[in-house]
């Protein structure tokens, strides 16, 4: 019998782990058994299930409370692993061989029979892959035998975890496992793109500039389908803090804490030295602080609009959106 959709959340006892051969073992178990694991990637902590399993991808959205249109992103271990769930174009191969592993999802048209629960993939006649980087995510990916769905181990439309007590603060007792593996080095999910056969379309920015994947793919961007739903982060209230957000300040107003960049000092820092990598690093692990002081609302400085700035950029803005 087909999973619900949406399902409760379970209620456990969660377990925090570092990542050494043992807690990976109890990691696989839990997969293997229909369970999903909150695991570190080197974008974000991403809550991971069995992608091949409604049930267990059920698991996830009930966990996050997170609307069933919106796709997931399935992890693999390498290109054999890829080509079983998806057509790939000669620019998809470009794009892999220069990053995978690493920060790129591409959205791809899915291969007919392949094994991955319609629920990961929303309905839709594509799929969302990407091959991590982060060794804990790799070997865990090799251990239970199964691609991996792993959305950002958060509440659905949160504030993205980076951290182990992340997940642990927005999902508390809705996850077994926690694999601890630090803080997460990029800080901000991966870029994703849609790769037709000629042409590219930027559907998530992220780490990798989208000029960057287009000399690389040797195909040019055309615009995303206006309103359309393809891929994780395109919904228009995402990555959000439970408090008012106020865009590109340049001073504190009353009853706001204040996060600076550059020039602008604030009760926090995305970088001193103006630094976006920097920043993309300390992004959400800010906000999650500017949530839990008493200030009334949240202001940040303005972050210039180009590099991995857009990215943020785009981060910023979702989470400041309507609600």
């Amino acid at each position: 019998m087909a999973a619900p959709e949406n399902p409760p959340p379970e209620r456990m006892s969660t377990e925090i782990l570092g990542v050494d051969d043992v807690a990976i073992g109890r990691a696989a178990a839990l997969i293997r058994a229909g369970h999903c694991v909150a695991v570190p990637t080197e974008t974000v902590y991403g809550l991971a299930a069995d992608a091949t399993s409604g049930e267990a991808v059920a698991r996830i959205y009930a966990a996050k409370g997170r609307p069933a249109f919106n796709p997931l992103i399935i992890h693999v271990g390498n290109i054999a692993q890829a080509e079983q769930l998806a057509q790939l174009p000669p620019a998809a191969h470009r794009l892999a061989a220069a990053y995978w592993p690493g920060p790129l999802t591409m959205v791809l048209p899915a291969r007919a029979g392949s094994p991955i629960a319609a629920l990961a993939t929303a309905g839709l006649a594509t799929i969302a892959i990407r091959m991590p980087a982060h060794p804990a995510m790799r070997t865990l990916i090799a251990a239970s035998g199964r691609p991996l769905a792993a959305p950002s181990a958060n509440a659905s439309g949160r504030i993205s975890a980076t951290s182990a007590a992340h997940v642990a603060a927005s999902l508390g007792d809705r996850v077994a496992l926690i694999l601890d593996g630090g803080a997460a080095q990029h800080g901000l999910e991966s870029t994703i793109v849609a790769v037709d056969e000629d042409r590219l379309r930027l559907l998530r920015p992220g780490p990798i500039d989208a000029a960057a994947l287009s000399l690389t793919a040797a195909l040019p961007f055309a615009d995303a389908v206006s309103g359309r739903i393809e891929a994780p982060g395109q919904m228009s209230s995402h990555y959000a803090p439970a408090k008012p957000l106020r865009l590109d300040a340049t001073a504190r107003q009353p009853g706001e804490w204040l996060i600076g960049f550059g020039a602008v000092t604030g009760d926090d820092t995305l970088s001193a030295s103006g630094d976006p990598i920097e920043a993309a690093a300390r992004l959400f692990d800010a906000l999650h602080r500017a949530d839990a002081v008493p200030a009334r609302g949240i202001a940040v400085a303005p972050i210039p609009d180009d590099g991995i700035g857009i990215a943020i950029n785009d981060r910023l803005k979702r989470a400041a959106a309507p609600r």
